[in-house]
């Protein structure tokens, strides 16, 4: 019994010995050295820290990135999207494209002219407006946006026919540039880049695309394809983009690609390409400057 009181009364006294006024072993003094030192010591990290971010954000422009090395231009991208880059529909089933359809609509919404009358934020940049478009360039300033009218995609737009093809079995893409800050794409600098099936395609301001089967058994498959839009391709008065910050209503030059009379039951592997100067593609990246998909256009009877 006396042992277990000694035992009790050690680690007691070590608690709070009273008779030195420690409390776990260290005076009040001990103690408030330890937390000053620490309060000092953590107080210059996070002061280190914060300078740190302060001189970072000095670097940074609010208005466009101070560096864009990484990043390859441009990337190209379509409407509607799948997980599995492949549209198999049947015109007789509503359900096999529905979900297409609406994706279509909602992306296409902003591209309502009854939403760009504001003619504080928005301007009319087509045809002879490109020079003046041109020259102006290196202006500063929040930028007006250009407009773009969807009825400029034809039977693409939705507005006559709202399914977008589907339903007739002539299904439509839509096609853009992903947008990149200060990024001027420039036409082809000769027509060696170009397919031969393309060359007719080459204007002075546009940038052209061209859809074509990937794989060579599917030759003649694809039929017809025709594109809506600005010279069927995308117009340089749209370019660039300047950023959140100075371009909040931009929107970006869109194509429709629309496949007439594509072989029924048949899945085919189309791959779509933009042409110029400062366009490249890479084998690692499938989006860039390119794209494929599949598409294929079943009867019911499949």
């Amino acid at each position: 019994m006396p042992a277990q009181n000694k035992d009790e009364g050690g680690w007691k006294t070590y608690l709070w010995n009273s008779e030195k006024k420690e409390f776990l072993g260290r005076t009040g003094g001990s103690w408030s050295k330890i937390f000053l030192f620490y309060l000092i010591f953590y107080g210059c990290l996070a002061g280190i820290f914060i300078g740190t971010i302060q001189v970072l954000l000095l670097t940074l422009s609010d208005y466009k990135p101070t560096w864009q090395d990484r990043v390859a231009p441009p990337g190209l991208s379509h409407y509607p999207r799948s997980d599995k880059a492949e549209l198999i529909i049947s015109p007789e089933d509503d359900d096999t494209y529905r979900t297409y359809v609406k994706a279509m609509k909602e992306f296409l919404d902003s591209y309502d002219m009854e939403k760009q009358k504001d003619l504080m934020k928005f301007e009319d940049c087509g045809g002879t407006k490109l020079l003046i478009c041109l020259l102006l360039l290196n202006d500063m300033g929040v930028r007006k946006a250009c407009q773009f009218s969807k009825s400029w995609l034809g039977p693409c737009s939705g507005i006559e026919d709202r399914n977008f093809g589907f339903a007739e079995g002539k299904p439509c893409l839509i096609v853009k540039l992903n947008r990149i800050v200060n990024f001027r794409p420039k036409p082809p600098a000769s027509n060696e880049s170009i397919p031969e099936e393309a060359k007719h395609k080459i204007q002075p301001n546009v940038i052209p695309i061209h859809c074509t089967n990937k794989k060579e058994e599917d030759a003649g498959k694809l039929g017809e394809v025709k594109y809506y839009g600005i010279g069927e391709g995308f117009p340089l008065q749209y370019y660039p983009y300047y950023g959140k910050r100075l371009h909040e209503h931009y929107l970006q030059p869109l194509v429709a690609v629309q496949f007439v009379n594509i072989t029924l039951d048949t899945e085919i592997r189309v791959e779509c390409k933009v042409f110029g100067e400062n366009i490249y593609y890479s084998d690692k990246d499938r989006y860039q400057g390119r794209f494929d998909v599949k598409i294929g256009v079943m009867t019911k009877s499949t």
